[in-house]
């Protein structure tokens, strides 16, 4: 069973999710540039084990409010997953990948410990690699101004940026994902002043802050790496489990820093072993202390 909801963000902002399922919750936050949609079949598979997969919109993307004032630095993702949480009669449990994981590390390591049962972080870390992170910037600027003139060009566009993945064709949902603007051309489902402040250094934060914010957590950690991420490193992942010893680590084969949609049967199944521990699942479930 899936069902629309609207949260509240941060700034009063409306924050579109789709909730499977009404066990325990799981919030899963998406990275920079996508949708909900993204965590479609392991959201439903979450339901199946018995959980509340919650899939939102980050601020300025997908069906969710663009931010008034445009802002869209990593605090304010963060401070609505800290709104997302508050909103639930349990502490969710949050997967983040991406720079939904870059916000969830500082909601709970640094803005406001104790907010969720656990932290699922897929791809990052504190040390990105400079050459994966200019790529993803790379591709999210390109067409930024003139869009598409038609969903196969989009399609193009991606088949250019993960050439391991089979070529999509445009009219296979694509359209979701994009948004026909009063020009009649076709631009991705967010805001465009997103990536104008990833550019101007908003968004992306110092290894010291993520590896400060990574030493102070207390609360079970899964770190999921993509086996050929060009972004998170082997050695990288080695480092984020120094900070953080107690974590679980998983790497998917096959799979880049877009783990989700590059191996979803193998990261479905690392997640839902996670939550299925005795540890992980005694948590989830946790109530509200007011």
């Amino acid at each position: 069973m899936k069902k629309q909801k609207i949260f509240c963000g941060a700034q009063g902002h409306a924050i579109v999710a789709d909730v499977f399922g009404e066990g325990s919750p799981i919030l899963l936050a998406h990275g920079g540039g996508q949708t909900r949609l993204a965590w479609t079949r392991t959201a439903r598979a979450l339901m199946q084990a018995g959980y509340s997969a919650i899939a939102m919109d980050l601020r300025g993307h997908g069906e969710s409010a663009w931010s008034p004032s445009g802002s869209y630095q990593l605090d304010d993702f963060a401070m609505d997953l800290l709104a997302m949480s508050d909103q639930l009669n349990e502490k969710p449990a949050l997967v983040g990948a991406s720079l939904g994981g870059l916000a969830g590390l500082i909601a709970e390591g640094e803005l406001r410990s104790g907010s969720f049962t656990s932290l699922t972080l897929v791809d990052i870390t504190p040390n990105m690699q400079p050459v994966g992170v200019a790529h993803v910037l790379d591709f999210m600027r390109a067409h930024l101004a003139d869009g598409f003139a038609s969903t196969d060009e989009a399609a193009d566009e991606i088949a250019n940026y993960l050439p391991n993945r089979q070529r999509r064709k445009g009219s296979e949902s694509l359209d979701r994902y994009l948004r026909r603007c009063d020009d009649g051309r076709l631009r991705w489902h967010w805001d465009p002043r997103f990536i104008t402040s990833v550019t101007n250094g908003k968004v992306g934060q110092s290894e010291n802050r993520l590896a400060d914010a990574a030493k102070t957590l207390k609360l079970p950690i899964h770190l999921i790496r993509g086996g050929s991420s060009n972004l998170v490193s082997v050695d990288a992942a080695q480092e984020f489990l120094r900070l953080a010893p107690h974590s679980t680590y998983t790497d998917i084969a096959g799979a880049g820093h877009m783990v989700v949609g590059d191996q979803n049967d193998a990261f479905t199944e690392a997640v839902v072993s996670f939550f299925r521990r005795p540890q992980i699942s005694q948590r989830n479930g946790d109530t509200r202390d007011d």
